[in-house]
């Protein structure tokens, strides 16, 4: 069950819904219109030779942030990472991104299939953004990118995003470990840490070990 214009602002006067900074007049009749933000993260193709996601091997990339009255300009078959001006969340209520049909009539797509909120995400969500025309597109801070719809959970989830989510906190980490993963790395990088503070008789004592 989808949330219509007039629950999503009861759900965001109650705490149910964080939208910053809530804008009545972005209210569609099932949805909530966000905007665009200034940073984008972009490839360098000079620097890499492939992408292998099982390995873990990505795109060298660098960070481009750009001023409200400037412009990022996309080019054809060209696909780069963007950030929502909007911060948005919710413990209660699924949360679904969609693009809008003016954008989409001329080639912008504003996600590669990773609309998904979870529940107990809070986050600027970084978006996939694509050239599908054949001439450039213009991108301006603060123009609407994208919308937001806001589903009734059937009951309260198990486990929260805050608790297992990868990108919890970090959401411009775009390729960050699993949790799990995370855990036992950082676990091993303290245990290294550890071992090499001790004194050197200890050291020998750990290594006779």
């Amino acid at each position: 069950m989808f949330l219509s214009d007039k629950d999503i602002k009861k759900a965001v006067t109650a705490g149910k819904i964080l939208l910053s900074d809530f804008d009545e007049n972005r209210l569609q009749p099932a949805s909530y219109d966000i905007l665009l933000g200034n940073k984008f993260i972009v490839n360098d193709e000079y620097r890499t030779g492939y992408i292998d996601p099982v390995k873990k091997v990505y795109a060298k990339t660098h960070e481009v942030i750009i001023a409200d009255d400037e412009e990022f300009i996309l080019h054809p078959g060209v696909s780069v990472l963007g950030s929502s001006h909007d911060f948005f969340g919710s413990d209660t209520y699924l949360i679904q991104l969609g693009g809008k049909s003016s954008l989409a009539r001329i080639g912008l797509m504003v996600h590669n299939t990773a609309g998904l909120i979870n529940p107990g995400d809070y986050l600027n969500i970084t978006l996939e953004l694509c050239n599908l025309n054949n001439v450039p597109i213009i991108l301006h801070p603060k123009m609407r990118i994208g919308q937001l719809t806001f589903s009734q959970m059937t009951s309260v989830p198990q486990k929260s995003y805050k608790d297992v989510g990868r990108f919890y906190g970090n959401n411009w980490n775009n390729f960050a470990l699993p949790k799990e993963e995370a855990v036992l790395k950082e676990v091993s990088i303290t245990v290294k840490k550890s071992v090499t503070k001790l004194p050197l008789k200890k050291k020998l004592k750990a290594k006779k070990k």
